[in-house]
């Protein structure tokens, strides 16, 4: 194939500089690949977890013994740690007796910060995508600049200016730009990608959130005693022990 030939000559022989700039965009994109991939098995991996524990959390199972199934994984991850760290503060404040306004607020800022954290280990990764397709362009466009430069250094040398003697060096330096736009190009694509997905498993998770809280709050409701002290009367006001007024009393319920 001489057309492969000849771009890879054109490659050996450009300048120094220019043979850098090739290198660091093509340790980019093999780079940005090796990211796609990792992103890819995460965040299926991640949607397919989340899944699978809201079909189990959702199934009617008691929230203790599901704690004590999640306890027990040495790998938890996603909505399982979440509902982990969140339970685990709800038992602990539970078990100090604390105010239910208290046991909810607790249990709620638990679970901002195990989504945040959650989502963070998802995210890794793209802020490297999002940087090679932001600056491969401009560096594959330094390259163009520095190879048509020499290019025409070169020339002003020559005692016979064409196009020949010029092309070489604009061929060189244009491969500098085709290899910027083939590393950036995947990496836009796949950050895009990539955080709408991410952005879809954070809404999940954070609903999931909302409905556990709600959850817990309903379980933490206090009830009423089981034997009430019955309300005394006292005669000299007129008034039950309970603050009640008799009269009162008697005219909500007369004609």
């Amino acid at each position: 194939m001489p057309e492969s030939l000849n771009i890879i000559e054109l490659i050996t022989q450009a300048s120094l500089l220019v043979q850098i700039v090739m290198g660091l965009l093509l340790l980019a994109s093999l780079l940005c690949w090796v990211m796609i991939f990792r992103l890819s098995s995460r965040l299926g991996t991640a949607k397919s977890f989340d899944e699978q524990f809201e079909t189990w959390f959702w199934s009617g199972e008691d929230l203790a013994k599901l704690y004590q199934g999640v306890q027990n994984s040495p790998d938890r991850q996603g909505l399982e740690q979440i509902f982990y760290v969140g339970f685990s503060e709800y038992l602990k404040m539970h078990k100090k007796r604390q105010p239910k306004p208290d046991i909810i607020d607790g249990v709620e800022r638990k679970l901002r910060v195990g989504l945040g954290r959650q989502q963070q280990v998802l995210e890794s990764g793209l802020a490297t995508l999002a940087s090679i397709g932001s600056v491969a362009p401009y560096v594959g466009l330094f390259g163009t600049v520095w190879g048509i430069m020499n290019a025409f250094l070169g020339l002003s040398q020559t005692e016979q200016a064409s196009l020949a003697a010029v092309a070489p060096g604009i061929a060189e330096a244009l491969i500098a730009t085709a290899m910027g736009l083939f590393a950036a190009i995947p990496a836009v694509l796949a950050y895009n990608h990539f955080t709408a997905k991410a952005n879809r498993i954070y809404d999940s998770r954070a609903l999931f959130c909302d409905e556990m809280t709600g959850m817990l709050q309903r379980e933490t409701i206090p009830t009423a005693p089981a034997n009430p002290t019955a309300p005394t009367y006292d005669s000299s006001n007129s008034l039950m022990t309970d603050g009640s007024s008799i009269g009162a009393n008697a005219q909500r319920t007369m004609p």
